[in-house]
């Protein structure tokens, strides 16, 4: 797989702007098209409720949309120009997830933000899992304390040997390629779903063979979580990105390599690849 189409989820948050410097340059290294999406959110208020908002409030609410959204292009189209990105921008209606969901289809890589901390709950929509599970392509999330640009040297592959661990690395490989060294991790891996006597040593050899300067290593009854290990690990190793793979549960989040997602997304200093 190569790139050349890069989706990227547009917001008004904080670190939309480092998402997008992030984006950006990426699509300008690998000469890729990048598409800037931003929701307009279309939520279905009860007749009862709807009744009573007078008419000049909506009109208000409609005209502070339309301003943020033409505030985000903007900023977006501004960021493809310093690049020399070729861009595209689509402001698009209807319900967020199922929205970014079909527009990801079209896509090689997606790239999303990390959510922000300070949101309130009820306005936290899980875009990482719906779309890593529905749209069949790889999904990008940067933090939200944001990240100087795309740089990829060192990454860290949290490997498992299972089919989505599979996927993973090869949607992964076109950035494995260029990195100066990939560190292929098990962790806690039971003997029968080892691939060798070295764990990691086959899928090492498989990416070596593709140009990628892989080493296996493996860590046998961690007492700390797994996604404790990956962090401490990402630290340790300076890894630019971590790369792992998206389990089919109905909460994502909690179940990606025994319940490493949800403690990686809340807590991630570098970008994170999921796939499934």
């Amino acid at each position: 797989m190569s790139i050349k189409d890069v989706l990227l989820h547009i917001d008004n948050t904080k670190s939309c702007a480092a998402r997008t410097e992030y984006a950006a340059s990426l699509a300008r290294d690998y000469e890729a098209h990048l598409t800037g999406v931003y929701l307009m959110s279309t939520w279905t208020i009860p007749a009862y409720v709807d009744a009573q908002i007078p008419a000049d409030v909506l009109e208000q609410q409609a005209k502070r949309a339309e301003s943020e959204a033409d505030k985000a292009k903007q900023q977006f189209e501004s960021r493809c120009e310093y690049y020399g990105v070729q861009a595209e921008w689509r402001s698009v209606d209807g319900n967020p997830v199922e929205e970014l969901v079909r527009n990801a289809r079209y896509s090689d890589l997606v790239v999303l933000g990390q959510t922000e901390r300070e949101l309130p709950e009820f306005l936290e929509l899980a875009f990482a899992d719906r779309v890593a599970l529905e749209s069949g392509r790889p999904v990008l999330v940067v933090p939200s304390i944001g990240v100087k640009g795309y740089v990829i040297e060192r990454i860290l592959v949290a490997w498992s040997g299972s089919r989505e661990s599979v996927r993973a690395v090869n949607d992964a490989l076109p950035m494995l390629k260029r990195a100066k060294i990939v560190i292929v991790l098990t962790v806690n891996l039971p003997a029968e779903e080892r691939d060798n006597d070295i764990p990691g040593a086959a899928i090492s050899l498989h990416l070596s063979r593709h140009g990628v300067n892989a080493q296996a290593e493996s860590i046998s009854n961690a007492e700390i979580s797994i996604g404790d290990v990956l962090l401490s690990r990402s630290a340790d190793k300076s890894a630019d990105l971590i790369v792992m793979g998206a389990y089919g549960h109905s909460r994502f989040r909690e179940l990606v390599l025994g319940g490493a997602t949800r403690h990686l997304l809340n807590h991630m200093t570098v970008p994170v690849l999921f796939s499934h």
